[in-house]
């Protein structure tokens, strides 16, 4: 089996990482996307990419849940860190919109989607694929990366309207499947729907999952989502392994 990649991960989030970057390894894993949301978890994905140098791959951004009560200055900062450090990663990410009652209390729209513009342009500039993250926010997600001219891009666990996904697909831009293909009616249809040739896998981790045992996901739980998109789209574990690594090496180079 061709070789897994994990294409959006927290790993400065996850508990035990040495242990969980064996056990990935173990699973089929060979490259990680580390994606940072602010300033402290850019710096420390750098780190870790440096720590797993050709495994962990650093990805930088700033994530809507982070401007959360942000004050002007330290927005400045965490935007300036991303302008200088870009062009040393895989790609921007995590960024996007979220609107979420409790992300829009701290973070509005107008605020959310201008600091959008201004990563997605750092985006174009220094030809940086995007990893991009979007709730309840899919039209406007959409009309804003169009708008950007951004060509690479990845909206993460999409759970969005069909109509949406059309669009983005007619872009040219790529869905991922997380481990939550195994019971999220939206996220299922989502994969269904999508061409074969613009899906990845992902975990999110260290994010929860599961409905009636809730577990939390490591690397390693990239299986997860191999053998429930396989299951979705009908085709081996093999084979969609294959074309998810064609697909993560056409989006982010790796």
């Amino acid at each position: 089996m061709p070789g897994l990649v994990d294409t959006h991960a927290h790993l400065d989030e996850l508990e035990g990482l040495g242990s969980a970057v064996e056990q990935a390894k173990r699973a089929g894993v060979t490259a990680i996307i580390s994606m940072g949301q602010d300033l402290a978890s850019n710096i420390k994905t750098f780190k870790l990419a440096s720590a797993y140098p050709s495994f962990v791959y650093p990805a930088i951004g700033l994530h809507p849940w982070s401007l959360g009560n942000m004050v002007p200055s330290v927005l400045e900062e965490n935007i300036a860190f991303i302008r200088d450090n870009l062009q040393g990663t895989v790609a921007l990410g995590e960024v996007g919109l979220d609107y979420d009652k409790r992300v829009l209390k701290g973070a509005g729209k107008d605020l959310q989607k201008d600091v959008l513009k201004r990563l997605l342009k750092l985006a174009v500039e220094l030809d940086r694929p995007v990893s991009f993250h979007s709730r309840y926010a899919w039209k406007d997600s959409l009309q804003i990366v169009t708008e950007s001219g951004v060509r690479r891009l990845v909206f993460h666990w999409y759970t969005g309207f069909s109509s949406t996904l059309t669009g983005l697909i007619e872009c040219g831009y790529y869905i991922s499947a997380t481990p939550a293909a195994e019971y999220h009616d939206e996220h299922r249809r989502a994969i269904r729907e999508a061409p074969i040739e613009r899906l990845l896998l992902e975990t999110d981790c260290p994010v929860h999952y599961g409905r009636e045992e809730k577990y939390r996901s490591k690397p390693s739980d990239i299986q997860r989502s191999l053998k429930a998109v396989s299951a979705i789209k009908g085709i081996s574990p093999d084979e969609l392994s294959r074309i998810a690594r064609e697909n993560t090496t056409r989006l982010f180079g790796i």
